[in-house]
C-alpha cells in the first residue's frame, strides 16, 4: 500500500524487500491505527514508522507534522537522516532537537516549521517552554522510538509534559526491540486501541551473531581485552563499558598500547560525541569505546565484534548491546567478560536470552605474558586520566581529542597559566 514515490526512494536507498517489522506495521500504520511494534534490533523499525508517515504527510501536507522521541542524541541524528533520505524526492524537511547544541540556532530551525521532528525529550520541553510561538497543536503523528527507555522513570516528567500539550487526536506508534510489561505507561502514551506488532515475542538475539563469554579473574581484565582484541585483530570492535569514567580510561590505556580506540560517552561534548562516531563510522578507527548511550538503534554497518568488558546490570541491556553487531543478516561475534563479581547477572543474561553460551578459547599462558606491558599502560592512562581531570577543573570544558590540535591548545594553555603566575 505504499506510493510509488516512496517505492522510488527506497529503491534508491537499496531496499529492495521489507523487512518483517515493515510487513506486519506499515499496512496498519497505513489503515491509521495506533501501533506497538516490537522486533529485534537490526531490523528496520525505523523504515517501519517513516513510510507511513511521509505517505500520510503526502496526502495532505502540513508543517509540524510528526514528532519522533528517542533516549540518545546519536540515535536522533540516524533517525534524521533516515527521514532525509527516504522524503529527499518529496521535498521533506526534519529538524534534530538534542541537548548539547545552541538552542539559539535550534529555534530558528524550528520558525521554519519542518515537517518532522526528532528529538530527546529534555530539550524538547525547552523549547516548547521557551521558545515563541512554537508549539505541536497540529501535531498527527508521535513516534516513540526505544520506548521502553523513553517511557522510562528517566524521562517521565518530560514525556507527560508533552503528551499535555500535543493534540488527543493524533497516530501513536511505539517501538523498541524491548518493552517492559508495564501496561499504566503505555495508556500514559495515550494509545487508541493499539495493534501490536511483535515479530519477536521472545527476547531474542539474531541468529547470525556468535555469542561468546570468558570467565576471568577481575584484577586480569585489561590483560584479557588486549589478548582478544590481538586474537580478532583486523576487525571492528565496539567495547561496552558501564562508566563515562571507565570508558576514558580503557580508551587512554588502549591507545598507550598501540591500538586506534576511540571513546563515545555522556560526559564528552556532542561535537566530540559525533566526530566518534564519525571516525569509527569512516573506518578510521577501529575501536569504539562506550557506555549504553550507544547501545541501543545506532547502525554501524560493518561492526564485527562487540565486547562488553563490564557485564550490564540490567539483562535487556544485553540484546541491545550485542544487537550492534550482526546487523541486516550479516553475521558477527560477542564476547562477555565475567569476573567473579558477575556470575549472577550472566546467569540472568543467559536465562533471558534462553541460551547457554560457550566460552571464548583462549591460552591464558599467552595473556600472562602481556600482563608487564599491559600494567605499565595502566599507569600511564591513570596519569592522563588525572591531568584531564585537573584540566577539565580548570577551565570547564575537557578536551580528550586525539587530534594534534587538541595538543597544542593544551600546551597553549600551559604556557598562558605560567605567564600568569609570572605576572
Amino acid at each position: 500500500g505504499v506510493t510509488d514515490v516512496l517505492c522510488e526512494a527506497c529503491d534508491q536507498l537499496g531496499w529492495k524487500t521489507p523487512t518483517k517489522i515493515q510487513v506486519e506495521a506499515i499496512p496498519v500504520a497505513l489503515q491509521g491505527r495506533d501501533i506497538i511494534g516490537l522486533a529485534e534490533t537490526g531490523s528496520g523499525k525505523t523504515g517501519a514508522f517513516a513510510l507511513p508517515i511521509l505517505q500520510a504527510l503526502l496526502e495532505t501536507p502540513q508543517r509540524l507534522f510528526a514528532l519522533v522521541l528517542t533516549p540518545t542524541r546519536e540515535l536522533a541524528f540516524q533517525i534524521s537522516e533516515q527521514f532525509e533520505a527516504l522524503g529527499s524526492s518529496i521535498g521533506v524537511h526534519s529538524t534534530v532537537i538534542v541537548g548539547g547544541i545552541d538552542t539559539m540556532s535550534q529555534s530558528l530551525a524550528l520558525a521554519k516549521k519542518p515537517h518532522v521532528i526528532i528529538a530527546t525529550p529534555g530539550r524538547l520541553v525547552d523549547h516548547l517552554e521557551n521558545t515563541k510561538g512554537f508549539n505541536l497543536r497540529a501535531l498527527k503523528f508521535l513516534v516513540m522510538d526505544e520506548a521502553d527507555r523513553i517511557l522510562n522513570m528517566d524521562f517521565e516528567t518530560e514525556v507527560d509534559k508533552i503528551l499535555k500539550v500535543i493534540p488527543r487526536d493524533r497516530k501513536t506508534f511505539l517501538f523498541s526491540a524491548t518493552m517492559t510489561k508495564k501496561v499504566q505507561k503505555l495508556q500514559r502514551a495515550a494509545l487508541k486501541n493499539p495493534v501490536k506488532c511483535a515479530v519477536s515475542s521472545k527476547y531474542q538475539t539474531v541468529e547470525k551473531l556468535q555469542q561468546y563469554y570468558i570467565f576471568i579473574p577481575s584484577k586480569f581484565k585489561d590483560s584479557y581485552l588486549v589478548y582478544i582484541l590481538n586474537e580478532l585483530a583486523g576487525n571492528s570492535f565496539m567495547i561496552f563499558c558501564s562508566t563515562c569514567n571507565n570508558t576514558q580510561r580503557t580508551a587512554l590505556l588502549l591507545r598507550n598500547l598501540g591500538f586506534t580506540a576511540i571513546p563515545l560517552h555522556g560526559q564528552m561534548s556532542q561535537n566530540k560525541r559525533l566526530g566518534s562516531l564519525n571516525k569509527f563510522k569512516a573506518k578510521a578507527r577501529s575501536i569504539l569505546l562506550a557506555t549504553d548511550v550507544a547501545s541501543r538503534g545506532l547502525d554501524i554497518p560493518h561492526v564485527d565484534v562487540v565486547i562488553n568488558f563490564d557485564i550490564p546490570t540490567h539483562s535487556k541491556d544485553y540484546i541491545h548491546r550485542v544487537g550492534r553487531t550482526a546487523r541486516a543478516g550479516r553475521s558477527g561475534k560477542s564476547i562477555t567478560f565475567v569476573t567473579q563479581y558477575d556470575v549472577e547477572l550472566f546467569q540472568r543474561i543467559e536465562h533471558l536470552i534462553g541460551k547457554k553460551l560457550p566460552a571464548f578459547p583462549m591460552q591464558e599462558e599467552e595473556v600472562m605474558m602481556l600482563t608487564e606491558r599491559v600494567a605499565e599502560a595502566q599507569r600511564f592512562a591513570r596519569m592522563e586520566l588525572r591531568e584531564q581531570g585537573e584540566k577539565k577543573r580548570s577551565r570547564n570544558d575537557n578536551d580528550d581529542d586525539d587530534t594534534e590540535e587538541a595538543i597544542g591548545v593544551r600546551n597553549k594553555v600551559a604556557g598562558g597559566k605560567k605567564k600568569k603566575r609570572k605576572a
